[in-house]
């Protein structure tokens, strides 16, 4: 049975795809990929069945990621029964996801993974913005990421003797 990873912005087209895409080929790149499985979805369902945001895609692509399987999906309250970890990319997204969250679910910003995010750090929502806004969350999901890999290496590998 593997661990599973459940990243979760507002609409699941900008950030949450971006850190699933990334986190899957990082988990990888360290040797997890048989042991943890990755996800996204949004708190919200206005995207349902569509594409990421083609300014997502073209970062992703740009830096050798592919997100072009993509659909958008709405976070399920049911969903807390095989997620082991619920990541939320801002303090709105957490406290929505938290409010649905039975006990003892593992509810946490994204950024907490990253050794350099102060506490408390949000991935921004590009939606808005120019393009260099998605270079920014690419940025801050790469960190994260790494930082998660490295957690998770720890917590899911057996100690060697």
């Amino acid at each position: 049975m593997s661990y599973h990873v459940c990243v979760v912005c507002l609409g699941n087209i900008c950030r949450s795809p971006i850190a699933e895409v990334v986190l899957r080929e990082t988990l990888a790149d360290h040797g997890l990929d048989g042991l943890v499985t990755v996800d996204s979805a949004g708190t919200g369902g206005w995207h349902q069945g569509g594409p990421m945001d083609e300014r997502a895609a073209a970062v992703l692509a740009e830096h050798g990621y592919d997100g072009s399987s993509h659909r958008a999906r709405q976070f399920l309250k049911e969903w807390y029964g095989h997620a082991d970890l619920v990541l939320a990319m801002d303090d709105e997204n957490l406290r929505a996801l938290r409010r649905m969250a039975p006990p003892g679910a593992d509810v946490r910003l994204f950024r907490s993974f990253d050794p350099a995010a102060p506490p408390g750090a949000e991935v921004p929502d590009p939606y808005y913005g120019g393009p260099e806004g998605f270079v920014e969350v690419l940025e801050m999901v790469k960190a994260a990421s790494e930082g998660l890999a490295k957690h998770l290496s720890e917590t899911l590998r057996p100690s060697e003797p």
